[in-house]
């Protein structure tokens, strides 16, 4: 009987070998880079989830006017306004454009890239986008209230003895669209607001409704359409025993309107109506949105504090949370919910962890987040500090 011999084919065998290696070496790679980001996720997740009492200085930026005018956030920098002029500085402090001008009492609001500075019961607004000035615009009453579409258009509330006055300007001044109000037919208007391309404008009155108090919410189509129609209006719903003073567009077709008790979400392009109302059971205090996102800090009714409430877009509660103390100043930057007064910072997460509770060494004029953890821009009398959060 033969001897049967098994020779091993060389090249074979240098393949399984190969083909071994290279799983073992993909699966210690994956092992050590899922280790890597199992120990960041527990790191960041253990960072973000305390509470932080003290700031630790990181850097500090002089400015030219440090302590002269107001702050606020815009776009990748800082909006510095005062009576003298408005200048966009990046996050050290450079100007990145300045523009000198005379306001008595200026007021800011922002929409995208639109800047408007107007001055409060005087007759100029100004007008800028991200390389500065767009334009100027001189009224014939005094400015009570504006209100901003991304494009630039401006809509002007302007005080006109019992007549108040709705005006919207493009950026170089030229009137699109008048609308005048009467204490006795729809009331005074008490807010307003533009859609992002300027087409769509709501407004809320404050009026007398069968003897009582009530708030008249009206919508303006300025569309092609609707150039040559006697009256724009497309849409009027009065509210009964309410005062609705906050108005806000999340976007081309959805807005959100806030009365002192409920919530009104309306919807459409073109007449937009009236499609939900979440009733709230507390008293506002304060107001912030972001990105659809609409923050409320309510009195607690019987006891001292406040609840801080999110919701989103569609009226959905997603965050609640309770903390005592006043702060004057309430916004959203980020997903963060930021408070402050004097010294005094309070900071909410967008996953509701209270991540600072404490005071600060100089009263706080705007603080903005930063990208890094617990990283945040701070303004105050002596220029601009980069702080992080530390216990």
């Amino acid at each position: 009987m033969g001897i049967i011999v098994e020779i091993k084919n060389p090249v074979e065998d240098l393949g399984k070998k190969l083909k071994s290696y290279k799983r073992k070496f993909w699966m210690k790679t994956a092992l050590v880079i899922l280790t890597l980001l199992a120990a960041t996720a527990s790191t960041f997740f253990l960072l973000e989830m305390q509470t932080y009492s003290d700031v630790r200085v990181l850097q500090s930026y002089s400015t030219e006017e440090s302590g002269s005018g107001a702050y606020c956030q815009y776009m990748d920098g800082i909006l510095r306004y005062s009576r003298d002029g408005v200048a966009f500085l990046d996050y050290q402090g450079n100007e990145q454009w300045n523009q000198s001008c005379q306001i008595q009492t200026p007021f800011a609001t922002i929409n995208g890239e639109t800047v408007v500075i107007a001055d409060r019961g005087g007759n100029d607004i100004l007008v800028f986008g991200a390389d500065g000035l767009r334009g100027e615009i001189h009224t014939n009453y005094p400015v009570e209230a504006i209100a901003a579409a991304e494009n630039g258009i401006v809509c002007a509330l302007l005080r006109n003895g019992s007549t108040p006055e709705l005006i919207c300007y493009d950026a170089a001044g030229n009137v699109l669209v008048e609308q005048k109000a009467s204490l006795s037919g729809t009331g005074y208007p008490l807010a307003m607001a533009l859609s992002p391309d300027g087409m769509l404008l709501q407004v809320s009155y404050l009026c007398i409704e069968d003897g009582v108090e009530a708030s008249r919410v009206c919508f303006y189509n300025f569309s092609e359409e609707l150039a040559e129609e006697s009256s724009q209006k497309v849409t009027e719903d009065v509210y009964k025993n309410t005062v609705i003073s906050f108005l806000t567009f999340v976007d081309g077709e959805k807005s959100l309107a806030v009365g002192d008790g409920a919530l009104y979400i309306y919807e459409g392009a073109g007449a937009p109506e009236l499609t939900r109302t979440v009733e709230l059971d507390k008293e506002i205090k304060s107001i912030c949105h972001e990105d659809g996102r609409l923050g409320l800090v309510l009195k607690n009714s019987g006891e001292t504090g406040y609840e801080l409430r999110i919701y989103n877009e569609n009226g959905n509660q997603t965050m609640s949370k309770e903390f005592s103390g006043e702060y004057g100043t309430v916004k959203m930057s980020q997903g963060d919910v930021i408070m402050y007064e004097g010294q005094s910072c309070m900071i909410y997460s967008n996953l509701g962890v209270r991540k600072f509770d404490g005071e600060l060494n100089e009263s706080i004029q705007e603080i903005i987040p930063l990208t890094g953890i617990n990283k945040y821009l701070v303004m105050n009398a002596n220029g601009i500090e980069e702080v992080r959060l530390v216990k």
